[in-house]
């Protein structure tokens, strides 16, 4: 639940700070009658992101395990992916994102059509992502003969955090530090990343499509069974396995340590002395 509710809360921040901005910035520019096309941009966005998600969780039941497996594999390894990108990109685009979006709109003046498609494009891809990545522990969580519940629950707690403080922001009455924020987390994100990315390339595996399936590097499920509360929380915050393969050991180590290394030298960097002193978000 922890690393679904991070996943929730971020991808829900990064939303609705964009909202935020295009709210506001609308507000303060005297334009108050386009509001409706924000959410109906917003609207859109929600609607196509919940559409993925209903045709991840329906569409391939009618198909072979193997083939479910292979989807299963490559969605999983296709959402990784997906977070990757936006761990970096938000590492480097908080500092200029109500700029940004800003000119954006400014740009799109006199044609309403084009504030509709940035504020779906902008929120679309935070709820694209969000989808495919819950749906890809969900799936997990139902292979390891646990609840679906849980994952669901904690995403939607870190959606209406993450509403809560997107409202806080435009409303004024926090400020935040983006840089930290999205520093801290996705820090966080790296380590459950790299767990989904292991299960995916499992669900290969078990897809005959990658070798090594009865390979396994350790088996402790009687030191710490899976349904333990020990196993639970290590499942629901690092997605550990108490008998995973070679594979998913050695892919695990490997997308931390490159990703990681990345993600460190990119945040010094950042805070390196000729780097543009940190802002909190203003909208």
């Amino acid at each position: 639940m922890i690393a679904n509710l991070l996943i929730g809360l971020r991808e829900g921040l990064e939303a609705a700070l964009v909202v935020s901005v295009l709210v506001a910035y609308l507000v303060k520019s005297g334009r108050r009658h386009q509001l409706p096309l924000v959410w109906i941009g917003t609207g859109s966005a929600a609607a196509i992101s919940l559409a993925v998600g209903a045709a991840l969780t329906f569409g391939p039941s009618g198909l072979t395990f193997e083939a479910q497996e292979a989807i299963g594999g490559i969605l999983s390894i296709l959402a990784v992916g997906l977070v990757t990108w936006m761990i970096f990109w938000m590492a480097k685009a908080s500092r200029s994102l109500a700029t940004d979006l800003r000119a954006r709109m400014d740009a799109s003046d006199g044609k309403p059509w084009s504030l509709i498609v940035i504020a779906a494009l902008a929120v679309g891809r935070e709820g694209i992502e969000t989808a495919v990545f819950l749906w890809a522990a969900s799936r997990a969580a139902i292979q390891d003969g646990q609840s679906t519940v849980e994952p669901l629950v904690g995403a939607l707690i870190g959606i209406v955090i993450a509403i809560g403080l997107g409202y806080a922001i435009y409303a004024g009455a926090v400020r935040i530090n983006l840089s930290k924020f999205f520093t801290v987390t996705g820090g966080a994100l790296i380590v459950v990343a790299a767990g989904v990315l292991a299960y995916g390339f499992h669900d290969l595996q078990e897809a005959d499509l990658v070798p090594g399936e009865h390979l396994l590097a350790w088996d402790i499920s009687s030191v710490i069974p899976p349904t333990s509360v020990v196993g639970t929380l290590l499942k629901g915050i690092f997605n550990f396995s108490a008998a995973p393969t070679v594979l998913e050991v050695g892919v695990w180590v490997a997308y931390v340590a490159v990703v990681g290394f990345f993600f460190l030298r990119t945040v010094r960097r950042s805070h390196s002395p000729s780097a543009p002193a940190k802002q909190s978000v203003s909208v």
